[in-house]
């Protein structure tokens, strides 16, 4: 696995920025619940990683030996584990493109195995 950098997690953003542009475009919905599906998914969708990221960094500052143990930095790690229970609520709208796929008729996903569960 590559490095991580602050470039690269810059190219991620701007990649979804990109995204959020050609949506308001006003694509085929077809095409854009294509394009999203990935971002939504119930595992491995953009609300589950956050979640995942923030509870890794809320983790990582608190179990640092240089970290200084104060109610300040104990609010803040509790704010990001709140903000993670947050984001992982956001898991359920990978449903929420079930109900589009259901009305534009798409199963290729599905049909793939992507991983949902039926």
């Amino acid at each position: 696995m590559p490095a991580l950098t602050p470039d690269t997690i810059r190219t991620l953003t701007e990649t979804l920025s990109d995204l959020t542009d050609y949506l308001r475009e006003s694509p085929d919905p077809v095409e854009a619940l294509a394009l999203v599906e990935p971002l939504l998914d119930e595992y491995t969708g953009l609300p589950v990683q956050l979640a995942d990221t923030l509870r890794a960094l809320a983790r990582a500052v608190q179990e640092h030996p240089d970290t200084p143990r104060t109610t300040q930095v104990d609010l803040l790690i509790t704010e990001l584990r709140t903000a993670a229970w947050e984001q992982t609520d956001q898991h359920t709208l990978h449903y929420v493109l079930d109900d589009l796929r259901d009305l534009y008729g798409t199963t290729a996903a599905s049909e793939q195995g992507d991983g949902r569960c039926p």
